[in-house]
């Protein structure tokens, strides 16, 4: 427990520091221009990427079926004919 809050202590004035230096300026400065990039880059979120992901899952199952529905049909009229 006490090292834990060592840790917090440590964290909570490198923060200070931190932010109270130029680095935290080049990190506001860094975070807009890769934002910016990214926004350019037509990205997906991961929620949507999975569910596309999903959506095409259903739409293979359903073609698998349909491929054997069609070549049931087809053996159905060579047999016919």
């Amino acid at each position: 427990m006490r090292q834990n809050r060592l840790f917090d202590d440590i964290n909570a004035r490198i923060s200070e520091i931190f932010a109270a230096s130029p680095a935290k300026d080049i990190e506001k400065n860094v975070r807009a221009m890769l934002k910016s990039a990214f926004s350019r880059m037509d990205l997906v979120t991961r929620e949507e990427f999975d569910a596309q992901a999903k959506v095409l899952e259903r739409t293979r199952e359903k073609l698998t079926v349909l491929q054997a529905r069609v070549a049931e049909l087809e053996a159905r009229l060579r047999k016919d004919s």
